[in-house]
């Protein structure tokens, strides 16, 4: 199976197991759940469910509860575009190639629809099939801090917005992406590795890979929002330009970025060397990252 091809049913069968986990639309209140699904199903990459699930397979045959796991992560991944594009924060009319959440049920419905994918992910991580408590606490922990102030997501959004007034800096730079991108990437993998039984040095190992391809994701983000056009990205381009973002190029320019970013997946891939064959699809996902157009 070619890497599309694999790429292709992960999506299917994460898509399939979101369906089943998050409530039909027709379930009261109807609207919140509505709008919950338009923001989860519009189109989105998967990429980090789909390296949770790809790290699990590096690791064991046997990974109970990876899916649920994998889900959660798009939940919180989706909650955080929801709010992005707000008003109060980017202000963004187009995500996945359609109006954002609050332009298509207003600011006050899309608020609490990014407050309920947050909730239900880690509903979905407490009732997680097949996996004791102390594995599901490893879990929960793992991605609230992944997603939180120390560290975390919502800490590296915090310093995108103050980094907006300030001096680029290469310093500033990474501490803002190490967290409002790649803590949750970074944590992708781990979840994958602690649902399947990883040992310390099989963490730590796929810890170095997801810190690296975390970085290189965010690095490429950055090019593309300079490179593409809007339709091509399904998202505003040229945003970071127009709201003074700290990027990669503007701080180190686009020849030195697209190097960077391919210095990142090559370090990416040393770190999977321990798991030989197993790791084939991961190694494969870190050429997907840097080489993508969107």
């Amino acid at each position: 199976m070619t890497l599309l091809d694999y790429v292709a049913e992960q999506q299917q069968f994460i898509d399939r197991t979101l369906e089943r986990l998050i409530p039909g639309e027709q379930q009261p209140p109807e609207i919140i759940h509505r709008a919950m699904r338009y923001s989860l199903f519009a189109g989105g990459k998967r990429i980090r469910p789909i390296l949770c699930l790809a790290a699990a397979s590096a690791v064991s045959d046997t990974a109970p509860g990876a899916e649920v796991a994998a889900c959660a992560l798009e939940c919180v991944h989706t909650y955080s575009l929801i709010h992005d594009d707000l008003p109060a924060l980017d202000n963004d009319d187009l995500r996945r190639g359609r109006p954002t959440c609050h332009k298509q049920f207003g600011e006050a419905i899309a608020i609490l629809a990014g407050d309920a994918l947050l909730t239900v992910a880690f509903q979905m991580l407490s009732e997680m099939p097949g996996a004791d408590g102390d594995r599901k606490v490893r879990l929960i922990r793992e991605l609230s801090t992944a997603a939180g102030t120390v560290g975390g997501m919502i800490g590296g959004q915090v310093a995108d917005l103050e980094g907006e007034r300030q001096e680029p800096t290469a310093e500033l730079l990474e501490r803002i992406h190490r967290a409002k991108t790649g803590a949750l990437l970074r944590a992708s993998v781990r979840m994958g590795a602690i649902c399947a039984g990883a040992n310390e040095a099989q963490l730590d190992a796929l810890t170095c890979y997801g810190e690296h391809i975390g970085l290189a994701f965010q690095i490429v983000d950055d090019i593309l929002d300079v490179e593409q056009s809007s339709e091509a990205l399904g998202k505003t381009a040229g945003k970071d330009a127009q709201q003074h973002k700290i990027t990669f190029p503007v701080v180190y320019g686009l020849e030195e970025s697209h190097r960077m970013a391919k210095e990142e997946c090559e370090a990416a891939r040393r770190a999977l060397e321990p798991f030989g064959e197993r790791a084939r699809r991961l190694w494969e996902i870190a050429g997907l990252i840097v080489e993508r157009t969107k």
